[in-house]
């Protein structure tokens, strides 16, 4: 499983510099300064969480329950949390401005958050070393 959460971690890593860099160059002056920062904490959350999961990575040999739930959960937490917000905040400019079903996602996405990180705190507890 280290292997696969590595891989994961990489590929959300990857496409927050990616995001990060399209937010500051491509889409200066193209959504309002609230949209603009709606995608900086998109890919602020991204970015802590893709931390998260290499650290994550670290406990991959345990072989335990919470580790898995953690791994799905932080990985759920990026795509619903993260990608809503991105969504959100280009709306406008892709023509979805009537997709009104975004916004309950986001919370959705938060609490995956919350259990990845319960996760990770039994996960620690259970840890012998």
């Amino acid at each position: 499983m280290n292997k696969q959460i590595i891989l994961a971690a990489s590929f959300f890593g990857l496409t927050a510099v990616i995001l990060g860099a399209f937010g500051s160059h491509g889409l200066e002056g193209k959504i309002s300064d609230y949209h603009m920062g709606t995608w900086a904490t998109a890919n602020q959350y991204q970015f802590y969480h893709t931390f998260a999961l290499l650290f994550l990575s670290t406990f991959s040999r345990a072989k335990n329950a919470s580790i898995r739930i953690s791994f799905i959960a932080f990985m759920l937490g990026i795509v619903l949390f993260c990608g809503s917000l991105y969504l959100l905040s280009i709306r406008s400019l892709i023509g979805l401005e009537g997709l009104t079903m975004l916004g309950p996602i986001t919370p959705l996405g938060g609490l995956c958050f919350i259990i990845g990180w319960g996760g990770l705190f039994v996960a620690a507890l259970r840890n012998r070393s």
